[in-house]
């Protein structure tokens, strides 16, 4: 939905004093492969700017990279830039954003609570990080960054990929189609059709709300005023808002023993280092999402 391949220009500041965004809201979906735009330094002021992959998955350190979107370039969205279950209530996720009265100084690497009003999500909250801006994007218009969700105006999934499965707005149509798509993009994609319940643009409140660990743990961006917003507090409906260790991009996986035990829905059952239970319970299976972290879902 929105362009993601400008270059930085002049190194942003920020205001004497942070104003939390808050207001009503409409989401959007894409997938689009992309460099972020919040990938480029000199965008806000943040400890680094959001996190790029090359082809294979693997983190740049090379913000200058020029993004898969453009010719010859080499730098993509990192596939666990991806939403997430932390329960039936509560997702994190990742965004493109345009908030009224801000700018991509204020927004860049931001995370929002939003509340979802309307659709099969309405009461249900998702905590999203602002990771890219695009002129594209209506007033108070998060396009939610989902697998399989089109690649709107610029297409670098047929670079990294060769393409992938879907319209170019509003990507794929059913929870099938999601095994069509490359293995590190699936339960992303997959995520749309369970916890998202397949919900269409659905509308939402938000709130601007310091950034969830777990957020800045994939993306590596946090704001310099980060601290100045309120902390988040899931509504009465969720239940823990913390999540298994952070993810960093990867394609495969390991585990640990299963001990005789279970694990509930949405709780993780495998990755790197991880010793806890493996087994999922009834009605889930223990999907891989990188090295670091699987989850049953």
């Amino acid at each position: 939905m929105r362009s993601t391949i400008l270059r930085a220009t002049a190194v942003a500041t920020l205001p004497l004093a942070a104003q939390a965004a808050s207001g009503s809201g409409s989401s959007t979906r894409y997938w689009d492969c992309c460099k972020p735009s919040c990938a480029w330094s000199g965008k806000a002021s943040v400890s680094a700017p959001v996190l790029a992959c090359d082809k294979n998955d693997n983190p740049l350190t090379n913000v200058n990279a020029v993004s898969g979107c453009q010719s010859g370039g080499t730098a993509y969205t990192c596939s666990d830039q991806s939403p997430w279950a932390i329960n039936d209530n509560l997702s994190y996720g990742f965004a493109a954003t345009a908030i009224s009265g801000g700018s991509e100084s204020t927004w860049c690497c931001a995370c929002y609570a939003l509340t979802f009003t309307s659709g099969p999500v309405a009461g249900k909250q998702m905590v999203v990080q602002s990771t890219s801006t695009g002129g594209d994007l209506g007033s108070n218009q998060f396009d939610l960054a989902i697998p399989g969700g089109g690649v709107g105006l610029f297409d670098g999934c047929t670079s990294e990929f060769g393409g992938i499965a879907g319209a170019q707005y509003g990507g794929i149509s059913s929870a099938s189609q999601c095994s069509s798509l490359p293995s590190n993009l699936q339960p992303g994609c997959n995520w749309r059709f369970d916890w998202f319940q397949g919900a269409d643009n659905p509308s939402f409140t938000f709130q601007q709300v310091q950034c969830p660990s777990e957020l800045v743990a994939r993306t590596g961006c946090k704001r310099s005023d980060d601290s100045s917003f309120p902390a988040f507090t899931p509504s009465s409906s969720g239940s823990s808002t913390t999540t298994s260790k952070p993810a960093t991009s990867s394609t495969s996986s390991g585990g640990g023993s299963t001990g005789g035990c279970t694990v509930a829905k949405y709780g993780q059952c495998g990755g790197q280092g991880y010793t806890g239970c493996t087994s999922c319970a009834s009605g889930s299976t223990c999907n891989v999402s990188n090295a670091y972290y699987s989850q049953c879902l």
